[in-house]
């Protein structure tokens, strides 16, 4: 899923929200944009608000991922000034009330971390098959529009390949600005791991198709994967 203002991508988000029969537990990995806190961070406990009320942290489900990935940290603090988790929140309310949710924050980019961290959730999801894993990342941001739909494709290639190297290493390469970076490759890591078989692009956009600004724009995808 894409995190930026609804405005710009909430059409590619809803677009995936609307193919997904919603289960009542949901972990969301996102990324860290400031610098503050844990590269890898977790909040196991409590709720998160939003205008439309309380969304509960799943504290079982939390403690399980610990378990089975040490290199997670507590923190608030990474979480506090982040919004690429909670602006998901808001649907997940309205299309499955009373969901729980574990926010996980991923400000590292270092492979082996991150190949960490998604071996950790493949274990965790064999176990628990009833548990959704959302993530969350807008694509190549900044440049104007021809070049970063040509920058998006190289990197959409490789999710719809299931091919977290080959993410990582493309992105490095050519320089493309994928704020989830991190996610994505754990998220990819974690599909191969459990052998997952199918990757859909349900919808792509950049911001010039709302604002019509060519000049400078963020790419938008939204992926099903099962």
């Amino acid at each position: 899923m894409p995190h930026a203002g609804y405005r710009f991508s909430g059409h590619v988000a809803g677009a995936v929200f609307s193919r997904i029969d919603l289960p009542k537990k949901i972990v969301i990995l996102g990324v860290r944009h400031r610098p503050p806190g844990e590269p890898i961070a977790i909040i196991s406990r409590g709720a998160w608000r939003t205008p439309l009320g309380d969304a509960l942290i799943d504290e079982a489900l939390a403690t399980a991922l610990k378990n089975e990935c040490p290199i997670l940290r507590e923190d608030p603090v990474a979480h506090s000034s982040e919004h690429s988790i909670e602006v998901q929140l808001p649907f997940l309310q309205v299309l499955s009330p009373g969901f729980a949710f574990v926010p996980i924050s991923l400000g590292t980019v270092r492979f082996d971390d991150l190949v960490a961290v998604g071996e950790g959730l493949a274990r965790v999801l064999a176990a628990n098959p009833d548990v959704l894993l959302l993530t969350t990342s807008d694509l190549n941001h900044y440049e104007d529009d021809a070049t970063t739909r040509l920058k998006d494709q190289k990197a959409i290639d490789q999710i719809l390949a299931l091919n977290p190297r080959g993410l990582y290493d493309v992105c490095r390469n050519a320089a493309i600005s994928m704020c989830g970076l991190g996610p994505t490759v754990a998220m990819l890591t974690a599909l191969r791991t459990l052998a997952t078989s199918h990757a859909e692009l349900v919808r792509y956009a950049t911001s010039a198709d709302v604002s019509g600004d060519t000049s400078s724009v963020v790419g938008y995808a939204g992926f099903i994967f099962s």
